[in-house]
This record gives structure tokens, C-alpha cells and sequence, in this order.
């Protein structure tokens, strides 16, 4: 007698463009009977979408794990366009922006560019009558004040811009 339940499938035919598989059954019973089922399986990696549903025309883009993942790409790379441009001009403003540091008693005035580049310095003719060793440590105090000042404003900016993205806080450069 034949066995009580073989089974054999035989995959007979593929449809790429469709991305279908058309598969062939073969089942005995134990009665020496045997029945041949066929079977097409549509929707591996986009399915059966040859046509649109509104209109019939056919789809610009398929569908599935791969035109998911690469639509994903698409959308990562215009967000990070956005971001380099929105940067760069943040930077370019603060380039052209100028902070101002001061010593103790206001002798000496320090001025940076808001990415740090020294722009002047002003010393008034009370701090030069202090002597050199005293001007050397108020032009330190005023050049140091007017560096923190100047990281300070560029962190607010890049903060703010990472808001104005929607980025989660802390990854705006504070």
C-alpha cells in the first residue's frame, strides 16, 4: 500500500514581473488515489500590484521591503540637506555676529565673532597707565569673557536650530 500522506510540491513556475510563485501539489491517500492541487502565491516583496486601484494605470514606485527601506533613504537624505543648509546658516550669521567681553571695571573691550574668531580689542588710556603687567591680565580677563559669551550664543543658536528641526534636546551642541 502507499504511504498514508505523502506530499511533494514542485515549484513549476516563477512571474518575476509579478513577483508570483505558482506551486503544484501532489498528495496519494492510502487508497492509491492521487490528486494534484495548484497553488499561486502573489505578494512576496510587494505583492500583486501591477495596477493601481483608482485609476489602472500602473504604480511609479513597487511597494515592499525594498521600496520601503529606500523611500526611508529618500527621507533621510532630504532631512539631512535640510540641516546642513539651516546650519549653514546659522554659522554664516554667526560669523557676521559680534560679542563683546569686559575686564574687571570695564578698561578693556575684547571683540569676537560668534564662532570665535578675534575681531578687536579696545584698551582705554586708564588701562595703559596700569602698566604692562596689569594690561596683560585685563586684556586676558576681557578676551576670556568675551569667549564665553561667544560659545554661549553660538549653543543657544545651534539649540534653537535643532528645535526648529525637531530634534530631541541636548543634540543642538549644549
Amino acid at each position: 500500500m502507499a504511504s498514508t500522506s505523502a506530499l511533494t510540491a514542485n515549484i513549476s513556475n516563477i512571474l518575476t514581473s509579478r513577483n508570483c510563485v505558482k506551486a503544484s501539489a501532489f498528495s496519494s491517500s492510502p487508497f492509491g488515489t492521487s490528486k494534484r492541487k495548484s497553488v499561486r502565491i502573489c505578494a512576496l516583496f510587494g505583492g500583486n500590484k501591477d495596477k493601481n486601484e483608482k485609476n489602472g494605470e500602473a504604480p511609479e514606485k513597487k511597494a515592499g521591503v525594498f521600496g520601503n527601506m529606500q523611500n526611508l533613504y529618500d527621507t533621510v537624505k532630504k532631512a539631512q540637506m535640510v540641516v546642513q543648509v539651516e546650519a549653514v546658516k546659522v554659522q554664516k550669521d554667526l560669523a557676521a555676529t559680534e560679542i563683546d567681553g569686559y575686564c574687571e571695571g570695564e578698561l578693556v573691550k575684547v571683540t569676537l565673532s560668534g564662532n570665535q574668531q578675534p575681531i578687536r580689542i579696545e584698551i582705554t588710556e586708564a588701562a595703559m597707565e596700569l602698566g604692562p603687567e596689569k594690561l596683560s591680565l585685563l586684556v586676558t580677563e576681557a578676551y576670556k569673557d568675551a569667549h564665553q559669551r561667544s560659545v554661549q550664543t553660538m549653543n543657544e543658536r545651534m539649540a534653537d536650530l535643532a528645535k526648529s528641526l525637531g530634534m530631541p534636546p541636548g543634540l543642538g551642541g549644549t
